[in-house]
């Protein structure tokens, strides 16, 4: 019958080392008597070959008295950690960020996204078709003279806003108070 405080308890993790106590006692006495042997023949040089020797010594012990990985384990380490593609809450959060300082970017990736919202918006609460009455859109996606410039930003036949690439990659992308009112238009629809 076992103690509550005994390590063969199950669950409870044993140490290699229990048990070792009087090999250990052994060993560190040898290695004081050793190096009091060693500094009373040839001083600290002495002392110092001995200290080298034990750390040696100990260090091929160590290696082969601790447990080898195994081989998964041992790949598992060796491999570099990679970079996980940002999901979530990150990745929405750097798109908007990115498409507010690079027009190109806003082009490429948030501004289909926003088009498509704006698609499924309408079809789904107004019944209108984004691509064949675009007109009917922009009046619902606009009802004030305040959102009439929001138009431009998601507007299904003016993509893409620039020509050249070069001004894709000089030209900043969608003001984050425009996207703001934008995104605040798509939910009020």
């Amino acid at each position: 019958m076992t103690g509550a405080g005994d390590p063969r308890d199950a669950g409870a993790t044993v140490s290699p080392w229990h048990g070792a106590g009087p090999e250990l006692v052994i060993a560190g006495v040898l290695v004081a008597v050793t190096a009091a042997a060693g500094y009373a023949v040839a001083s600290w040089a002495g002392l110092a070959v001995v200290a080298v020797v034990t750390a040696a010594v100990a260090m091929v012990v160590l290696r082969v008295l601790l447990p080898q990985l195994t081989p998964d384990e041992s790949r598992k380490a060796r491999v570099k950690a990679q970079a996980r593609p940002l999901s979530g809450y990150s990745h929405r959060r750097f798109i908007v960020q990115t498409a507010s300082s690079s027009l190109g970017f806003y082009q490429s990736e948030l501004r289909p996204l926003l088009e498509h919202l704006l698609a499924a918006r309408l079809a789904e609460r107004h019944g209108i078709n984004l691509y064949q009455d675009p007109d009917a859109a922009r009046r619902l996606l606009c009802r004030s003279p305040r959102d009439a410039d929001l138009w431009e930003w998601i507007e299904p036949g003016t993509r893409p806003m620039s020509t050249t690439v070069r001004d894709h990659t000089v030209r900043r992308g969608i003001p984050r108070r425009t996207l703001a009112r934008l995104v605040d238009r798509l939910e009020k629809l």
